[in-house]
């Protein structure tokens, strides 16, 4: 059987999480994705939005990453895939007015083929006239729009709510995204084995936005329980994050990211309880590795050659730990002198997507390597999704 393809209906101002999450999760478990844009080839960028509920009566909106595109709209046949996704944010607002969006989407639908659309995607579906009579949510701003083209509009309990009818997928929101992700996997055949696994996300403040949500969500949707704890914080508290991206300067640039939500409680955790741990990057790593309860923590899970996946500035940790003697890794090159001096063989990355597996622990380099990180914790894990 051939690999499994999506094509990803992108804009600029779509929701930041609502693309990139599905985008390098689904490459995770083997699926091609393609991300188009009316107007833009590939190489090109959408500009994303960040968008999340706050003290207002509606979400709040700045400026995420710049999004690559890796296809051209104009070459692109629904024939050629398997399935469609249509992020959320304010791009679905003008999409939704051009005639050959809404062709492209009408011919996934008349073809059965799995659709999974997200908050203001659905703005999509009802333009496209194929949500008559069918069952979907979204966020319930878009309600009436859906009930005007006759949906069977389904009020969101809250904003993870997620709903299948046949060929069509909905969520309300990027909160949804765990059981979003599994039930588009579903729909294109997969079947996920070895996900009976408990991993630990180790948070700070101001890490990267993408590097703790991208494995958090991908590792969620295949059945594991995955917890997040930050020192001095406790479950329900959140960490801010810092969105660092590439944009020609000589390094990165940040700007702020999404609020992200710890579920369980630091002083809490129990290692010996956990299969895995994953250190994300940003600048939150630098001052966690001068906290010598999370410096005892990473020695357990190496010590004990449990899987450990860290990324960009997270091996400052595992430099810290003193865990990197004699093994070969990689991250993001400005932290190369930490790792060289921690006693680690140095691999280089080059293209900045590549990981490297070494033993038990996984590295990468940046965001733009997650599919391979997350695959390759993945095999360490025991974790198949087959099609």
């Amino acid at each position: 059987m051939g690999q499994k393809r999506v094509l990803l209906l992108c804009g600029d101002y779509m929701e930041d999480y609502e693309t990139m999450i599905p985008f390098q999760a689904l490459q995770a478990y083997g699926v091609a994705a393609d991300a188009v844009c009316p107007g833009k080839k590939a190489g090109d960028v959408c500009r994303t939005a960040v968008h999340q509920m706050s003290v207002y009566q509606t979400y709040t909106e700045v400026l995420g990453h710049s999004f690559q595109l890796n296809a051209t709209f104009d070459e692109v046949e629904a024939k050629s895939y398997d399935g469609l996704i249509l992020p959320g944010g304010r791009a679905p607002e003008y999409l939704a007015h051009d005639a050959n969006v809404v062709k492209l989407v009408s011919e996934f639908a008349k073809s059965g083929k799995v659709i999974a659309s997200t908050c203001h995607g659905q703005l999509i579906l009802a333009a496209a006239d194929i949500v008559k009579g069918r069952k979907c949510t979204a966020f319930p701003a878009v309600g009436p729009a859906l009930i005007a083209a006759g949906a069977h509009w389904v009020e969101p309990e809250n904003l993870s709510a997620t709903l299948v009818d046949g060929n069509l997928i909905t969520a309300a929101t990027y909160y949804g995204y765990p059981e979003f992700i599994r039930h588009i996997v579903k729909a294109l055949g997969g079947n996920i084995s070895g996900s009976n696994k408990r991993i630990l996300f180790l948070c700070g403040d101001f890490m990267e936005d993408y590097e703790v949500a991208v494995p958090f969500h991908s590792l969620q949707a295949l059945g594991c329980i995955v917890e997040a704890v930050c020192p001095n914080k406790k479950a329900g508290d959140s960490c801010p994050t810092a969105i660092h991206d590439f944009e020609g300067d000589q390094t990165y640039s940040e700007k702020p990211g999404h609020d992200f939500a710890l579920n369980a409680t630091y002083d809490n955790v129990d290692a010996s309880s956990y299969d895995a741990l994953v250190i994300p990057g940003g600048r939150a790593p630098e001052y966690l590795a001068l906290n010598e309860s999370v410096v005892a923590l990473v020695k357990h899970f190496m010590e004990k050659k449990k899987p450990v996946a860290s990324i960009c500035h997270g091996q400052q940790i595992l430099a810290a730990a003193d865990v990197l003697k004699g093994k070969k890794c990689t991250a993001y090159p400005a932290v190369k002198l930490n790792v060289v001096l921690a006693g680690a063989t140095w691999l280089e990355p080059d293209p900045i997507y590549r990981c490297f597996t070494d033993g038990n622990l996984v590295t990468g380099a940046a965001w733009p390597g997650h599919p391979e990180f997350i695959s390759q914790l993945m095999v360490l894990l025991g974790i198949c999704v087959s099609f």
